[in-house]
């Protein structure tokens, strides 16, 4: 860290109490009532214009100053997991079974904390939508709210987002023009054969094997069909039959998940793919099953936005701990849907490596650190006060 000073220190204590609050209290997606409430309330606190109810339980208000017609949308995700805890600290969930194990608790901390202080001592000319989005974590809650309207009620000239990341040190920053977030595809195989006695596999057609054989060919895919220098992932996570200990099933579907980085390598795998499934089952005598959805698309920050929010960055944290051309991640966020829309930057906030939020993203163990949420909520500050200059 350096020894800048933040403009949001005055309110680190009211942002740590209402991370632990949210962290005690998860809600999954299109069930963030209780979350949304308190944001609602905690903004309207402030003077804010409030709108509920956006995209389900999506939350936007909204802070004038001023006369310019200049806007920014700030967006943070509100939803948890359904992860059961294994950590034993005071704010630990008291919702069995889900657990804030991604940040979002602290991603509402500090842009709460960011509205605030804009609410409060804010110089700027313009208008601040602050976007608090239900549901990301399935990739439907970004879509639901720009369904209800979000950018048509809330016109928005430029939008970002910020999320922690625990391998990066605490409070440093690191963002990249382009894709940084992969777009995220899942796939189901049901393949059909005829199920028989294990002891008689000569009288049925066995899916286990051709599954097998499918399993190992869709490593191929990436291998030996795609250019080394492009990103791509193909994962079988599932494997499921209807059979029993001493029977071949009839039928074995194959569940997974592909990542890339745009539709043209999406198209190249789900047809490659089909053409597997279809050659190998055909070779068996076999019939098959194909679905193929693309569920997030890939996250593509804009060169302008991604150049303002490294400068932010640096004025916030220093610009040795800033990295503004950092690789791109295979993870997947639906903000890529906001991103489509409006130009804008998705930007990583280092969790650190060691102590609190240390273990990685959606681990049972991991906590948001607290430390950075003064970071981020300065972060927040400066932006807007910039982008939205009195001068300009």
């Amino acid at each position: 860290m350096n020894d800048r000073i933040f403009q949001s220190n005055y309110l680190r204590d009211a942002m740590v109490e209402w991370r632990h609050d949210f962290h005690r209290h998860p809600e999954q997606g299109f069930a963030e009532h209780r979350t949304a409430e308190i944001v609602a309330n905690v903004l309207e606190g402030t003077g804010i214009v409030v709108h509920r109810g956006v995209g389900g339980t999506g939350v936007v208000g909204v802070l004038r100053r001023g006369d310019s017609k200049k806007s920014l949308g700030l967006r943070a995700d509100m939803d948890a997991l359904e992860i059961t805890e294994l950590n034993t600290f005071d704010h630990r969930s008291q919702h069995e079974g889900q657990m804030h194990a991604c940040g979002h608790d602290g991603h509402t901390a500090m842009l709460l904390g960011a509205a605030k202080h804009l609410a409060k001592t804010g110089d700027f000319n313009g208008t601040v939508y602050f976007i608090f989005q239900p549901a990301e974590e399935h990739g439907r809650g970004a879509l639901a709210m720009m369904e209800d309207g979000l950018f048509d009620r809330f016109p928005v000239d430029a939008i970002y987002a910020m999320h922690n990341f625990p391998s990066l040190p605490t409070g440093s920053f690191a963002m990249k023009p382009g894709p940084i977030m992969a777009c995220e595809d899942n796939f189901e195989i049901k393949i059909i054969g005829k199920g028989t006695h294990a002891a008689l596999p000569h009288r049925g057609v066995d899916p286990v094997v051709i599954a097998s054989e499918i399993v190992l060919a869709l490593q191929s895919i990436v291998s030996r069909s795609v250019d080394p220098i492009e990103n791509a992932v193909v994962s079988v996570t599932e494997f499921l039959t209807d059979g029993i200990r001493n029977v071949l099933p009839n039928q074995v579907t194959l569940k997974g998940d592909t990542r890339s980085f745009g539709p043209s390598m999406q198209n190249h795998i789900e047809q490659k793919m089909e053409r597997i499934v279809r050659g190998i089952c055909a070779a068996h005598g076999a019939e098959y099953q194909f679905q193929y959805s693309r569920e997030f698309a890939a996250t593509i920050n804009t060169p302008a936005e991604t150049q303002i929010a490294a400068d932010i960055a640096a004025d916030v944290t220093g610009p040795e701990n800033v990295n503004a051309a950092c690789m791109p991640i295979m993870a997947s966020e639906d903000f890529g849907f906001m991103l489509q829309k409006k130009p804008g930057c998705y930007v990583l906030i280092g969790n650190g490596g060691e102590g609190p939020g240390g273990c990685g993203l959606h681990n049972p163990s991991y906590d948001f650190n607290d430390e950075i949420l003064t970071t981020g909520a300065d972060f927040w500050s400066r932006l807007v006060e910039t982008e939205l200059s009195t001068k300009g």
